[in-house]
Parts: C-alpha cells; sequence; structure tokens
C-alpha cells in the first residue's frame, strides 16, 4: 500500500508530477534529462551527489529501499537538490552543468519560472518503487537500448566497471541482487569469474527486466517508454512523445546538439568474443526487445 500523499513545496512551489528518467547504464537517461532541463519551467537535477549516495545504498542493499523510511529518505534528498540558492550547481557533475549550460556555480534556473520538477540521475531505475511511494503521482520516463551497444559503451567508462571489482559481492551482498544482476549466492564466484563484458550484460539484462515489471504494473499515464534508437533516428518525434506524456512543451534543440553513437556501432567496438558473451546472457531480452 502506498503511503498518503505528502504535500512537497520546494522554492514556494507544490511539487507536482515530478519527472524521472530511468534506465540501464549509457541507455540515454542523459540525453531526455538534458531535454528536461533545458525547457522552461523545468528544474531537473542529474546525478546530485547525496541524491546518488541514496540511490546506490537502495541499489545495493535493496532490504533498505524496502524499509519503512525509505521514501521519506528519498523524497527529503530530492527535495534539498531541487532547491534553488547560491552556488546551487557546485555540487553537481560535469554532466549536469553542461546539461544546463552552466559554467561555475550556479543556479542553473530562476526559482520564479518553475513549474516542475525531476531528475535523471544514474541509476534511478533501482529506486523506481521508492520514487513511487514518495511522490504517487510521479511521472516516468524509461529508456531501452541495445544492451550490445550499451555493454560497449560501459566497457569504456571506469566509473561503471569500479561497480565490477570482487568486494561488491561479498559477504554481506544481499541477493537476488538486481543492480549487478545477480539472482544468488550461489552465483557469486561465476560472477568474479566472468569478463567485464558478461558482467555490464547483467547488468542491463536485470535493468531491462526490472524495466518490463514496470510497464507491467504501472499505467499508460504514468510510464512512458522510449527507444534510444528512435531518438537518434526521429528526435523530434521522440521529444513529440515526452511532450504529449508530460502535457509539456519540451526542448528538441537539446537532443540534436549532442553527439550521439550510432545505433549498432557495438559491431566495430566489441570484439568477436564480448559480442558472443553478451549474446549468450542477455539472447532473451535482445531477441524480446527485437535486437536481432
Amino acid at each position: 500500500m502506498r503511503p498518503p500523499t505528502h504535500i512537497l513545496v520546494v522554492n514556494g512551489v507544490k511539487v507536482r508530477q515530478p519527472v524521472f528518467v530511468i534506465a540501464a547504464p549509457h541507455s540515454g537517461a542523459d540525453l531526455v534529462g538534458r531535454a528536461l532541463k533545458r525547457s522552461s519551467g523545468f528544474h531537473v537535477t542529474m546525478g546530485r551527489a547525496a541524491v546518488a549516495r541514496v540511490v546506490y545504498a537502495f541499489a545495493r542493499r535493496p532490504s533498505i529501499a524496502r524499509s519503512r523510511g525509505a521514501h521519506r529518505v528519498l523524497r527529503d534528498v530530492l527535495a534539498e537538490a531541487w532547491q534553488v540558492v547560491p552556488d546551487a550547481c557546485a555540487e553537481c557533475g560535469a554532466t549536469c552543468k553542461d546539461a544546463g549550460g552552466i559554467i561555475g556555480s550556479g543556479p542553473c534556473v530562476a526559482s520564479r519560472s518553475l513549474t516542475r520538477f525531476g531528475d535523471a540521475g544514474p541509476d534511478l531505475l533501482y529506486s523506481a518503487p521508492v520514487l513511487l511511494q514518495a511522490f504517487p503521482d510521479a511521472r516516468l520516463i524509461q529508456i531501452i537500448r541495445d544492451g550490445r551497444d550499451v555493454v560497449a559503451d560501459m566497457l569504456a567508462d571506469p566509473a561503471c566497471l569500479a561497480w565490477f571489482r570482487p568486494h561488491m559481492l561479498g559477504e554481506e551482498a544481499e541477493f537476488p541482487n538486481p543492480f549487478l544482476g545477480v539472482r544468488s549466492a550461489e552465483h557469486r564466484g561465476l560472477w568474479n569469474d566472468m569478463p567485464a563484458a558478461g558482467k555490464c550484460a547483467l547488468r542491463w539484462r536485470s535493468a531491462v527486466r526490472l524495466s518490463a515489471t514496470l510497464r507491467r504494473e504501472l499505467p499508460a499515464e504514468q510510464l512512458l517508454t522510449l527507444r534510444y534508437e528512435d531518438m537518434l533516428a526521429s528526435p523530434g518525434r521522440a521529444i513529440g512523445a515526452v511532450s504529449d506524456f508530460l502535457h509539456a512543451e519540451i526542448s528538441t534543440i537539446a537532443l540534436y546538439g549532442t553527439v550521439k553513437p550510432k545505433a549498432g556501432a557495438w559491431r566495430k567496438r566489441l570484439s568477436a568474443v564480448d559480442a558472443e558473451l553478451v549474446e549468450k546472457v542477455a539472447r532473451e531480452e535482445l531477441g524480446r526487445l527485437g535486437y536481432r
């Protein structure tokens, strides 16, 4: 049962239908976050350190996310991140500052213009149930991308690879572990011995399974699913769908103005061995999603 609706006021504005962009790593959440961030009336954060700490705590230890006060913790840390004060952007990472066109410490928005809030931080997907408890009227935009292209990008990202150190599945680890895609403690040794490409594939597989669960459970007015490849091919149509979903005018220019890898680049970026391993690990999900 969801908790009763909490009236949250930030910068003198009631938080109504906040928007959260969720996806597997390197699946395009940053692109949609950028588009929202550059749209009139929106204040969207991306990877604020305090929010990330909570999100990763929930991701690595699902029992924390299921605790009674988890939704209040997440709501409070987001409310703090959404405050528009001097030096508000000082804690933001490079991705968020770049998306907002900020040089210096901000703030990136004017409080008098705000009507909507949101977050497109990394790995927010794993906090989706808590977000829906904290904000029962939240709007979620989830993005799906070919897992082979995702793995190619993850292998080139030291921050992603850092999660694959052996101690991440130490004796204190909880199972099933959706964040790393490991179902039981019996698979700990297999995971430790698996090449990085396989671990990346497990993360993607687990993420798209979580996305599929959300799609089954949430009504269409609360969840929009986009394909990364469609965003590349038809940015105007993709952002049009976002605008209709949010009943707001969303900037398309942000998508046109970013450098994006081409769909199918994994064919040149992944070794034959890595590509074979990814397809072995995630064959069912790749097929179900139409990635042949």
